[in-house]
């Protein structure tokens, strides 16, 4: 832990969301994660489809959504094929099931655009976090409250903190970049 635990503590949820947005990502193989950005309308509320059903992994190309009440399951199908996911659900009265087919390569550089993007929405996050602490220990040094010296000692340390940081991004978006390409 640094001697900013505010600082990188926000740095580290940004690190952590870009994890969440990438999981939903699909990688041509079945992940129950592609399912955590998507809720059903449960009795007027909405719901994570997790909080309503049983997902599991029956090999590894599809999904099996099991509701536990049954009311629900033709909700679960609309909050699926309203979604960005690309893949029709297939209910059979008790259960749905989602087939995922093999991506196209046209499909996986949609998605590592996409996965891109969320790198990059992440970089500017790191950075905008780095600019407040700067802010903030700059205005502790007008304020005599801080030496001239220690300021640039801070400064050096943010931007080493930062420099971690959007380096642990690149890492996490290229490793699910290669993902797509995988299969």
């Amino acid at each position: 832990m640094s001697d900013y635990p505010e600082f990188e503590s926000r740095m580290k949820k940004t690190a952590e969301v870009l994890k969440t947005q990438l999981a939903s990502v699909r990688a041509g193989r079945a992940n129950a994660a592609v399912l955590d950005q998507i809720t059903v309308d449960y009795y007027g509320v909405p719901t994570p489809i997790q909080q309503v059903a049983t997902i599991s992994v029956p090999d590894p190309r599809s999904l099996m959504i099991q509701p536990w009440d049954g009311s629900v399951l033709k909700g679960i199908e609309k909050a699926i094929l309203a979604s960005d996911l690309g893949i029709n659900p297939q209910n059979d009265g008790r259960v749905i099931r989602l087939v995922f087919p093999q991506l196209t390569e046209e499909r996986r550089k949609e998605l590592a655009k996409q996965v891109k993007k969320y790198g990059e929405e992440a970089k500017v996050a790191i950075r905008n976090i780095r600019r407040d602490a700067i802010e903030k220990f700059k205005k502790q040094q007008k304020a005599s409250e801080i030496t001239e010296d220690d300021y640039k000692g801070i400064e050096k340390d943010i931007q080493k903190l930062t420099d971690d940081y959007i380096k642990e991004i690149e890492n996490i978006a290229d490793k699910k970049e290669k993902e797509l390409f995988e299969i």
